[in-house]
């Protein structure tokens, strides 16, 4: 999402890159072209405006204008007023007992059923009973689609056909309490935009269901649109909080930095995928860092643990540093990373690589099941010592694979590239230069 934006902060920072002292018309012509990419990144102009007069409060001092390093001090300017826009530290959802009740509003389209799925998958993980509640009574499709959905993350669904909001919320919350869930998930109704009657609706239920949070589901993707309909829902319904779908899109992002300033209501989660995995909590500093190229380390960390257990990532990591890491460790490799998510997307989280694409970052990752194929047709023995691995034994691995001897031979050349690469960034910094060498090819 943010690959526009990256690449013009980037550029515009890295020109006070080896300058000395700096002069005031220098910052301003700078801020007017910062001003301009956040605009062009479809941000809100009020806010790109405020944002802009915070910098230039902070740069035109002696402490910046005179630094030695100007750029290193600029970056991290920058970066903290970012974090503050964004609303500088993450916002738990708020929990009660011995029943939490969560209201999910939003337009239709923006991901508000998914979202309940997305959500009751989390909560279950983490050892709450969710239950989902079907709240539109006027769409009989979107009881429907919240069921399908429930079905796929097993949590039980509560729906009404007919009723009003009030009987509807009451009935729900007397059945999780019955049941002892401690979690309600009411998926409201969705209209392709707000009216009197969906308000109105909208207003009961809430006035019914007291909800400990009142989440609204925003399409990151639609920039300004976005903002106006949490501005909207904020005067006509009332929100705790928002949470943002569609992150991993290709559009500006100009929402994600708007709508926090504009209504004043913190961005509590973001969907980052298509997959029930994909909802994170959002944190603004790893967001501003991510959007400045910084990299979010910490994101790929928590993504890496979810897959992979201590006991074996310790034990990954003495083979890696020993130089003993062998095909089988890069078959698990391979399939954990698979369950973590899209390489591209991991990728995404990692130093200089956040805003990279097209040609710089393409991979391909029907090559990695190709790979699996060719290692699962080798034996043990070659799997721990590739060096054995000659011509018979290629042609027979690439017969077993159906692939060919040149694609065993690419994987081998690969595999000892990554293997001595991998060694090195075991005892030294990770480096731009290394994950492009790491990963070129695959």
């Amino acid at each position: 999402m943010w690959r526009g934006l990256t690449e013009r902060l980037q550029s515009l920072l890295a020109r006070w890159r080896g300058r000395g002292r700096i002069t005031e018309e220098e910052i301003d012509q700078w801020l007017r072209e910062l001003r301009i990419s956040l605009l062009e990144a479809d941000v809100n102009l009020r806010v790109a405006r405020q944002f802009v007069g915070q910098i230039r409060d902070r740069l035109v001092t002696p402490e910046v204008m005179e630094h030695p390093n100007p750029s290193r001090r600029m970056t991290q300017i920058v970066f903290e007023e970012l974090t503050k826009l964004l609303g500088e530290k993450p916002e738990p959802l708020r929990f009660s007992s011995p029943v939490s009740v969560f209201l999910l509003l939003g337009l239709q389209g923006a991901g508000k059923t998914t979202t309940c799925g997305k959500l009751a998958a989390q909560l279950k993980k983490q050892g709450r009973r969710p239950l989902l509640v079907a709240a539109d009574l006027k769409r009989p499709a979107a009881i429907d689609q919240l069921q399908q959905i429930a079905e796929r993350v097993q949590v039980p669904v509560f729906a009404m056909r007919t009723g009003t909001p009030e009987m509807l919320a009451n009935a729900a919350l007397q059945h999780a309490r019955a049941n002892a869930y401690d979690v309600v998930l009411v998926d409201s109704a969705g209209r392709l935009h707000t009216d009197e009657e969906l308000v109105d609706e909208l207003r009961r239920l809430k006035s019914a269901l007291q909800p400990h949070e009142a989440l609204l589901v925003l399409d990151a993707a639609t920039g300004q649109d976005a903002v106006r309909v949490a501005e909207t829902f904020d005067a006509e319904v009332g929100i705790t909080g928002v949470i943002l779908t569609k992150l991993d899109s290709d559009a500006r992002g100009g929402a994600v930095l708007s709508v926090r300033a504009v209504t004043g209501k913190p961005i509590k989660l973001v969907g980052t995928g298509e997959h029930l995995g994909d909802l994170d909590v959002f944190y603004p500093d790893r967001m501003a860092a991510r959007i400045l190229g910084l990299g979010d380390v910490s994101s790929l960390m928590e993504r890496v643990e979810e897959v992979m257990d201590e006991a074996t990532a310790k034990r990954m990591e003495e083979r890696i540093a020993k130089g003993t890491f062998g095909l089988d460790d890069l078959l698990l490799q391979l399939r954990q990373m698979k369950q973590a998510g899209p390489l591209e997307q991991l990728l995404s989280f990692l130093p200089g690589l956040g805003g990279l694409g097209g040609p710089r970052l393409q991979i391909d990752e029907r090559k990695f099941k190709r790979m699996e194929a060719i290692i699962l047709s080798m034996t043990p023995e070659e799997r721990r010592n590739p060096d054995i691995i000659d011509g018979s034994r290629k042609r027979r691995i690439a017969k077993g694979s159906g692939t060919t001897v040149q694609d065993v031979n690419q994987l081998l050349r690969q595999f000892k590239t990554m293997r001595d690469t991998m060694k090195r960034l075991a005892k030294a910094k990770i480096s731009d230069k290394d994950l492009m060498r790491l990963f070129s090819g695959l």
